[in-house]
C-alpha cells in the first residue's frame, strides 16, 4: 500500500503502532495483571514521544514515565492527559512547573519534597510523589535506611500524596540473578513497613522477561515495548520491532577502478563500480562506526556501506544490483523482502547496545506513525527560536 512520505529530504522513520500495541498486550500478560507504566523517556527511545505515548495510552497503558520535566511538559502540551511520572532527579526550582503540569515526581530528598509541597500548597493541590529507593545502582535515590523515614515524614504533609515506592535494578539482564534478588529484598524490607503506599514498581523489561514474579502492583517496561530484548537476553516472548529507518537513493554514479569514496579515501574501487548515495549520516542515526563495515537493504538485498559515513550522507556499493536506480527505497533499519537489518545487528557491529542505536536517530528525521497500514500522524522537531533578553550592560561588549 502506497503511503505518503514527509516532504523534503527523503529520509524518515516508520513506527508501527499495531506492533507497539501488540508488545504492550504481550507484556501485560507476562506481568500477571500488574499495571503498566510505559517508559517513553528520550523521545520514546528515539521513536517519537508524543505519537508513541498517545498510542500506548489508547492501547491500555495505565501510566507513562519520563526522566525530566521537559519531557513531561512536551507530552502535556501535546494533550496527553494520562498519569506521568518524572523518574529522574529534578531541581527544586522545577517544582512549580511540575505541580502545574500535574505530573507525579520522583523524590529522594527532603529539599525536593519541601519545594513540591510548597508549590502544591500555593495552588491548593495535592501533588503525587514516588519515593526512589537506591538499592544498589548507586545513581539516584535515597538509601534504604533513610527511605522509610522520608516516606513517614511525607505521609503527614497535607499537600503531598505518597503514591509510589520504586527502585531500579542494576543487573536484571544478567544470567546470575543474585544481585537483583538482593536489591529486591532490600526494597521489600522498606515496602513492608509502608503498606499504605499503593504502588510499588521495580520491574523493567529484563525483569518482566526473566522474573515476572517481581511485578508487584506496577511494571516499567521500556525497550520491550519497542520490540527489542535487553542486550544478551533471549526470550520466547513474541515481541515485534516497531521501527524502520528508510531513505531513497539520491544519486547513482559510476566509478572506475582505483577511484575512492568519501573522506579519507578509505575505500577504493577494485573494479568498475556503481555507487549509490543515501541522505542519511551520523547526524541522523547511522553510526560512523559502520564505515566500510555496515549494510543497508536495496531491492531486498544487502549492499555494503563504502567509505566513511558522513554527517549527512552515506555511500553504498550497488554494483551487484545493476537495476538499482535513483528513487529506490533504502532500508537502514528494518525489513525489505526476505532480508532484515535489525537494531541488534547494527549495535553489535558498532560494539554498543540497541538502546544507543535507537536513541541516536536524529531529531531531523521525521517519525511517521502507521496504523492498519495507514499514516496516523507525523512527528517533526520544529523548535521555535526564543530570543533571550539582552541586558544593556552586556550589549556594550
Amino acid at each position: 500500500m502506497a503511503r505518503p512520505k514527509p516532504a523534503g529530504r527523503p529520509l524518515w522513520a516508520e513506527v508501527d503502532l499495531d506492533a507497539l500495541a501488540h508488545n504492550l498486550r504481550t507484556i501485560k500478560e507476562r506481568a500477571r495483571g500488574a499495571q503498566v507504566m510505559a517508559v517513553v523517556k528520550a523521545n520514546a527511545y528515539g521513536h517519537g514521544a508524543v505519537g508513541v505515548a498517545r498510542a500506548l495510552v489508547e492501547a491500555g497503558a495505565e501510566a507513562l514515565a519520563v526522566v525530566c520535566t521537559e519531557e513531561a511538559q512536551e507530552l502535556r502540551q501535546a494533550g496527553v492527559r494520562a498519569p506521568i511520572l518524572v523518574m529522574g532527579p529534578t531541581p527544586p526550582e522545577d517544582a512549580p512547573l511540575l505541580v502545574e503540569l500535574e505530573v507525579a515526581t520522583a523524590v529522594a530528598s527532603w529539599e525536593m519534597a519541601q519545594a513540591l509541597a510548597q508549590a502544591a500548597a500555593q495552588r491548593g493541590r495535592v501533588h503525587p510523589v514516588h519515593i526512589k529507593v537506591d538499592t544498589g545502582l548507586n545513581r539516584f535515590g535515597v538509601p534504604p535506611r533513610e527511605a522509610l523515614a522520608l516516606a513517614q515524614a511525607l505521609r503527614h504533609v497535607p499537600s503531598l500524596r505518597v503514591e509510589g515506592l520504586f527502585t531500579h535494578f542494576a543487573a536484571a539482564e544478567d544470567g546470575d540473578k543474585d544481585f537483583t534478588l538482593a536489591q529486591f529484598r532490600e526494597f521489600m524490607a522498606v515496602a513492608r513497613q509502608a503498606p499504605w503506599i499503593p504502588l510499588r514498581h521495580v520491574a523493567n523489561t529484563a525483569t518482566i522477561l526473566d522474573m515476572p514474579e517481581l511485578a508487584l502492583e506496577m511494571v516499567r517496561p521500556g525497550l520491550g515495548l519497542y520490540g527489542c530484548h535487553p542486550p544478551g537476553m533471549t526470550s520466547s516472548l513474541p515481541l515485534r520491532p516497531i521501527l524502520s529507518l528508510k531513505a531513497r537513493l539520491m544519486r547513482v554514479m559510476e566509478l572506475a577502478p582505483g577511484q575512492t569514496v568519501s573522506y579519507g579515501r578509505t575505500w577504493r574501487a577494485q573494479r568498475p563500480s556503481r555507487i549509490g548515495l543515501i541522505p542519511c549520516g551520523y547526524a541522523d542515526g547511522l553510526p560512523r562506526a559502520l564505515s566500510n563495515r555496515g549494510w543497508v537493504l536495496v531491492r531486498g538485498r544487502r549492499v555494503p556501506i563504502v567509505g566513511r559515513v558522513c554527517m549527512d550522507m552515506t555511500m553504498v556499493d550497488l554494483t551487484p544490483i545493476p537495476e538499482a536506480q535513483v528513487g529506490d527505497e533504502v532500508v537502514i533499519i528494518g525489513r525489505q523482502g526476505e532480508e532484515e537489518m535489525t537494531v541488534d545487528e547494527i549495535a553489535s557491529l558498532c560494539c554498543t547496545i540497541s538502546y544507543e542505536i535507537l536513541c541516536g536517530i536524529g531529531p531531523r528525521v521525521p517519525r511517521v506513525f502507521l496504523q492498519a497500514g495507514m499514516v496516523r500522524g507525523v512527528q517533526r522537531v520544529q523548535d521555535a527560536w526564543e530570543e533571550a533578553p539582552i541586558h544593556q550592560e552586556e550589549s556594550r561588549h
